[in-house]
């Protein structure tokens, strides 16, 4: 996470002198009321350090450096022939003039030339175009084929490398690059290999419905319905199966708000699909697949899978949830590391799949793949996560790498969406909001009640949002329902972070003031919230102190909400601050996860797990009755009266 500041030169130590950070302070105060009371993203936006690997392509520099004595060839020509929808594919290539800045880049569709470019009015690219960027990139210099069967290319000219495919609707074709990144040489294009049904449907996403009883399908194909009429077909394991129809959704270019996403990182997103499956048995095992009649009658079908529907709202019995934000995607066969975007992604993924028999849910709190713009991304991404996303719900909050861009209603300003401002992420997956663009809602799980916010709309009293939260949090029933848990994206709450302490605030600036009365009001458990790439948790804690002196066993009236960030997921890390903040109990400069467990409706498990080991680093518990909860708190009592 990175500030552009240009109020503080960031030599300058934290907090020192005094006067600066309250000249800082002002500052902001200031240019919010002159800008209408948004946060001004040039002094507050936080983005990630280093960009999305593929936006260091210059692409629209390529110059035509074909020649007879290079050549690029991939095989199998075929792919999924036994219903893959994931192949290694074998590219061999020679050079006779090898260097150490080659590359190859992995399009798709196959035919990548400039016949039907999109081109910002702007601009100022020469032909000749390459209308997208590449969807991989794998640098033939850094890695010396880890996998390859001659590491010795710069010297030879030739060598053979395996490359990740996933099925993405259309064909694909490697091309041979000279020049590096910023000056691209076209030097030879490999033959077009392609997955024996593209348009197969893929890549499901559960997620929660707007009741506790409706579980809902989301998956992604190359079939519109006017070529095939999608469904979910499903029902108890061993049972009769039966059929729920499926909407469909798709976006296009001027769907998308700016550069890259509607330039170079644009690419057909093919359907997304959206079933929703109703009146389900609580815990109970259902299977289903994803299918498309075509208008010959015959079905297309993907494969099958299961998922456990949700307890009763307030149902006594072992719930699991996982929690985290900023994961993104990385490539199991070395390609876009030249970057190191999201080192520890994999092992976040591997270590949830790996413990899927004991995860219930999952919430993935913003910055979901990181895509910034490059629509291919999403699919990797989701094809990443299929063997969670489609076993368990995979609730997820909008962060700033999916929403901001300048004039789209952002509380933020800056860029980090890339031009997606928001559209992939609400077509992507599905969230039990009244208003998807409006990315806050509520939902149910057993004896957890989840009260999520969208920190890229604007929170403070008065707004739109600051209602639902505030109904969200008094709505629920804490005798049926005692963990109460709010989250969003960025750290409303507490963070040591080393750039909110050079502000002075240890949060989002405007964070807790407005929030901080309804968290103490109705007796929040636990706050989480992602975009600081740590690990730390707070103190019950309750206008900037302590309110409870345990650190590991929590019992009786708590009397504060518990802070946690949890945006390590895989991002590169975030610093901590040097300043030692009174609240901080715990502090971890690593990637890592959340997993709470409740056992009853008094009995709470909280665990840190880092992603390198899948050990716990950090927990504590929580042991209280619902009288507990009555109790009253300061800034936490129900009016009374002396009458008899």
């Amino acid at each position: 996470m990175q500030i552009i500041n240009f109020l503080c030169p960031q030599s300058i130590s934290n907090w020192q002198p005094y006067k600066f950070v309250v000249l800082r302070v002002v500052v902001l105060v200031v240019l919010s009321l002159v800008l209408g009371g948004t946060i001004p993203s040039v002094v507050l936006a936080h983005s990630a350090i280093g960009d999305q690997p593929l936006s260091k392509i210059a692409i629209h520099k390529t110059t035509l450096a074909i020649k007879d004595s290079a050549s690029i060839k991939a095989s199998p020509l075929v792919l999924g022939l036994n219903g893959e929808d994931t192949e290694w594919v074998v590219v061999d290539f020679e050079n006779d003039e090898p260097s150490n800045d080659d590359w190859i880049g992995v399009f798709s569709p196959a035919k990548f030339n400039g016949s039907n470019c999109h081109i910002e009015s702007n601009t100022k690219e020469q032909a000749p175009y390459i209308c997208s960027a590449p969807i991989k990139v794998y640098m033939l210099y850094q890695y010396q084929f880890a996998n390859s069967s001659n590491p010795n290319y710069a010297k030879t000219g030739k060598a053979s490398f395996k490359f990740q495919l996933i099925n993405q609707r259309a064909d694909f074709s490697f091309a041979l690059f000279g020049g590096g990144l910023s000056s691209p040489q076209l030097v030879a294009v490999s033959n077009s290999i392609s997955f024996v049904n593209p348009k197969a449907p893929l890549y499901p996403r559960l997620a929660q419905g707007k009741s506790w009883d409706e579980m809902t399908i989301t998956w992604t194909s190359g079939y519109n319905i006017d070529e095939a009429i999608p469904f979910v077909e499903w029902g108890w394991m061993g049972h009769k199966k039966m059929r729920s129809p499926g909407g469909t959704l798709t976006f296009h270019r001027n769907s998308m708000c700016g550069s890259p996403a509607r330039t170079v990182g644009w690419r057909d997103p093919g359907f997304i699909h959206t079933s929703f499956l109703k009146d389900l048995w609580p815990n109970t095992v259902y299977t289903y697949r994803m299918g498309h009649r075509l208008s010959n009658g015959s079905i297309i079908w993907s494969k099958e899978y299961s998922f456990k529907s949700s307890p009763y709202p307030g149902q006594d019995s072992l719930q699991r949830v996982v929690i985290f934000g900023d994961m993104g995607k990385a490539e199991r066969d070395g390609s876009n590391e030249y970057s190191n975007y999201q080192p520890g992604s994999l092992n976040t993924t591997d270590q949830l799949i790996n413990d899927l028999k004991n995860i219930d849910i999952v919430f993935h709190i913003g910055d979901i793949a990181y895509a910034n713009g490059y629509i291919s991304q999403w699919d990797q991404f989701t094809a990443q996560v299929e063997p969670i996303a489609s076993t368990v719900p995979y609730m997820i909050a909008s962060g700033n790498h999916e929403r901001d861009w300048p004039g789209t209603g952002s509380f933020y300003g800056g860029v980090d969406s890339g031009g997606e401002c928001g559209v992939l992420a609400e077509t992507m997956f599905y969230v039990p909001a009244e208003n998807r663009a409006k990315f806050w809602y509520s939902t149910d799980y057993g004896m957890f009640r989840f009260c999520i916010a969208d920190s890229e709309h604007d929170w403070r009293e008065g707004t739109e949002q600051y209602k639902f939260i505030e109904h969200c949090l008094a709505s629920v029933d804490r005798q049926k329902q005692p963990w109460l848990i709010f989250a969003a994206h960025r750290v409303l709450g507490y963070s040591s972070d080393k750039y909110y302490g050079l502000e002075g605030s240890f949060e989002e600036p405007m964070g807790r003031e407005s929030l901080q009365k309804l968290w103490q009001k109705y007796k929040v458990d636990i706050a989480f919230y992602g975009h600081v790439h740590n690990y730390e948790r707070s103190c019950p804690i309750y206008q900037n102190k302590c309110v409870n002196s345990e650190k590991s066993h929590y019992s009786g009236t708590t009397n504060g909400t518990i802070h946690v960030v949890v945006g390590g997921a895989g991002s590169h890390l975030s610093e901590f601050s040097t300043v030692n903040t009174s609240w901080s109990l715990y502090k971890d400069y690593d990637w890592g996860f959340v997993k709470m467990t409740a056992f009853n409706h008094s009995s709470l498990l909280f665990e840190y797990k880092k992603s390198r080991d899948g050990k716990v680093y950090d927990s504590f518990t929580i042991s209280r009755d619902y009288r507990n909860v009555l109790a009253c708190v300061h800034d936490g009592c129900e009016a009374k009266t002396l009458a008899t």
